[in-house]
């Protein structure tokens, strides 16, 4: 079993890796760096600053970006090419195959991300600043981001076109990065509408923990330009990160195995 998972992830990995947008995405992250040295130099003494806020903002918005558009097309794709048919009639289970494809995105995404976090890193020293351990930590934060919002993706895709895949995905990914505004705009509102509301966003990934600068946690402030979240937050939000990926895979497994492809 864990032979063919790995087989489908490498073959989703290679497959991934031709794909020409990625490295559009790779040009346009080296440009929004360079963008931070240029901004960088109008803010007095805040160069290390512009240069987190808008490299952690590239890892957030371009990695879940190709997140939705790996999980959109990698599976649809299969289907499309009628690939699946030479697929489903090997001894292989379906909810191998979808875990299989989920792992090779994550393989890409992770290179990514890491390509990300590099280019955020130097751009830092180049200004004179450091990597601190509270970079390190809003990195992992932003990964477990990146690898829920594929796996919303994967999920969407079991079931639905591209198109729509990928609406869905990023309304989600809208409203689970905006959670706390939410809760906070629907306090002054009825109460049916705010139950609604509450129930709403337990079911949908709060994205926010990921990304926590400005919010409050135990009465204090956080940010990423001073003191950030523990480790202990961090390993926290990892395995809520974690649960809801086993749980949208496993919805998607039995989505795709109820699937028709005649």
């Amino acid at each position: 079993m864990i032979g063919r998972i790995w087989a489908i992830a490498l073959n989703t990995f290679r497959e991934a890796a031709r794909i020409r947008v990625l490295y559009g995405i790779l040009v346009l992250v080296v440009g929004a760096n360079l963008l931070a040295l240029v901004l960088g130099e109008m803010a007095v003494h805040d160069e290390s600053r512009v240069a987190r806020d808008i490299g952690l903002a590239g890892i957030s918005l371009f990695g879940s970006l190709t997140a939705i558009f790996l999980g959109v097309f990698l599976l649809y794709t299969e289907v499309q090419r009628r690939t699946i048919h030479a697929i489903v009639s090997k001894p292989i289970e379906r909810w191998e195959f979808v875990v299989g494809k989920y792992l090779g995105m994550a393989l890409v995404l992770s290179v990514l991300v890491v390509v990300f976090g590099l280019a955020m890193g130097g751009m830092l020293l180049w200004q004179g600043g450091g990597v601190t351990a509270a970079v390190g930590k809003a990195l992992i934060l932003s990964w477990f981001e990146v690898l829920v919002v594929a796996a919303l993706a994967i999920f969407f895709s079991s079931f639905s076109t591209p198109f729509l895949s990928g609406i869905f995905a990023l309304a989600l990914w809208v409203i689970g990065r905006v959670t706390p505004d939410i809760e906070r705009a629907t306090q002054a509102a009825s109460p049916a509408i705010s139950a609604v509301t509450k129930v709403v966003l337990r079911i949908v990934p709060d994205l926010h923990l990921f990304s926590v600068s400005g919010r409050s946690l135990d009465g204090n402030a956080v940010s990423v330009h001073g003191d950030f979240v523990p480790w202990s937050y961090v390993g926290l939000a990892s395995l809520h990160g974690i649960g809801w990926i086993v749980w949208l895979l496993a919805f998607a497994a039995v989505l795709f195995h109820r699937r028709d492809f005649v």
